[in-house]
């Protein structure tokens, strides 16, 4: 049985920051570097990053040769330790990640093993690399690294990667979202090695911002602490940031179950039924009294719930990009039905995986998830203790809902979410979350 070796490693300049992993499948007896795979996410976590460089790392190899036993070589602690069975994974977003790790291979046949940073090199240049090709609005590119030469002892030049290694070598990574937010630090390049922001810590101040590596280290402990904890956790953790989550009120293609995304024709206004229910939803939030700020998506039918519920309030609206609705591309104002009937294998594929992209180029649902999960950190940070209306979509909201359960992409189907509903999720200080309300309308009535 062929084995392979997996280095994978992910850092974040910010923690949520802009973030990067890296991931190198080698072989475990001649010591070949076989696959290298690199990719900018967006603003996450460290810990999300390093999870999503363990996924890459492991479909690359899986792709090499479905039958291989693997070894995994990290140099996080926390998720050798809970791929490995001995701590307890609690945080909303490590679930999810960790679940669909375990399933790329059987898990008899994958082992885990913690190793220093300074055996980590070749998987953290790549990481780096790609923060710093994100930063300037690129993808990265394999035929421009030079992780492997960096990380080499001789700086010796290795043999070029095989065909298709990159982003998505042997079809191993999973896009989230390659565009760079604005302002977004150049960084200190590959051949530091941190994850710092536009410079380098200084040796007197190693963790400055939280974003040296000696203070991922010491999240990493926080956090096993955490998920290792039995019981309980501590009871004053402080007020959590809730999340009151509005979908917007009916438009002309809500009745119809259209497919009405954020594609192109995909941003219809409010119809007369569903400015009503938008008045009445705000009347609904009106007495209970406790929303203290208003974020809206960028589309037209929830700025203008929005607009209808802030006034109610006496608040201005706020908006975020990471709000919106998936992207359905070609099917963007179809039926399911339609959809089927034109695009069968498509739908199948959609269907089956959240990876899989609507026809036509639209944004698969590991796309959105990750969209969805790097704007609820922002706004998680933003509203700290408070209670906030998130004014989306169905596809982020049941995504909210989905991390806060730790529950698998699948679920989204098995949800139903109304024009105008509204659900709630708190989230807490040490990283846990609870699902407070589910597709209420009862102020609709």
């Amino acid at each position: 049985m062929r084995e392979f070796v997996v280095e994978a490693d992910g850092g974040s300049r910010g923690n949520p920051g802009p973030a990067g992993y890296g991931a190198v499948v080698s072989d475990a007896v001649t010591g070949e570097t076989l696959v290298e795979t690199a990719e900018y996410l967006g603003v996450v976590t460290n810990n999300v990053a390093e999870y999503r460089g363990l996924l890459a790392g492991l479909r690359a190899a899986r792709a090499l040769d479905p039958g291989a036993r693997v070894r995994v070589r990290m140099d996080s602690k926390l998720v050798v330790e809970q791929m490995s069975g001995r701590w307890r994974i609690k945080h909303p977003d490590m679930k999810p990640l960790a679940a669909e790790a375990a399933r790329v291979l059987p898990p008899e046949r994958v082992s885990y093993e913690w190793i220093p940073r300074a055996e980590n090199k070749h998987a953290d240049r790549l990481a780096n690399e790609a923060m710093d090709a994100g930063a300037r609005g690129e993808a990265w590119s394999p035929s421009a690294s030079t992780a492997e030469i960096d990380a080499a002892p001789g700086g010796t030049r290795p043999a070029a990667p095989l065909p298709g290694a990159g982003a998505r070598a042997a079809d191993a990574g999973s896009a989230a979202g390659a565009a760079p937010p604005a302002g977004a630090a150049t960084g200190t390049g590959a051949d530091t090695g941190t994850r710092g922001g536009a410079g380098a810590p200084s040796p007197a101040d190693p963790d400055r911002a939280g974003t040296g590596r000696g203070a991922r280290d010491r999240a990493d402990v926080r956090a096993a602490s955490s998920v290792a904890s039995p019981g309980w956790g501590p009871a004053d953790m402080g007020a959590p940031a809730t999340f009151v989550l509005l979908r917007h009120g009916e438009t002309a293609l809500t009745p119809q179950k259209r497919f009405s995304g954020s594609g192109a024709g995909g941003d219809p206004s409010l119809s007369d039924a569903g400015r009503e229910q938008a008045a009445r939803a705000a009347d609904g939030l009106a007495r209970r009294g406790t929303v203290q700020a208003v974020v809206a998506s960028p589309l037209a039918r929830t700025r203008e719930t929005a607009a209808v519920v802030a006034a109610r309030l006496g608040l201005e609206v706020a908006v975020d990009e990471g709000l919106r609705e998936t992207d359905f591309g070609a099917w963007e104002g179809l039926t399911f039905g339609e959809v089927r009937e034109r695009y069968p294998d498509d739908l199948n594929a959609w269907l089956a995986s959240p990876d899989a992209r609507p026809t036509g180029g639209g944004e698969s649902f590991a796309e959105t998830g990750a969209r969805v999960a790097a704007a609820r950190d922002r706004l998680v940070a933003a509203y700290a203790g408070r209670t906030v209306l998130l004014v989306s979509h169905v596809t982020p909201i049941k995504t909210l809902v989905r991390l806060a359960l730790g529950a698998p992409p699948e679920a989204l189907f098995r949800m139903e979410l109304s024009a105008a509903s509204l659900s709630a999720v708190a989230y807490y200080a040490d990283g846990n979350a609870s699902v407070r309300l589910f597709n209420d309308t009862s102020h609709l009535r």
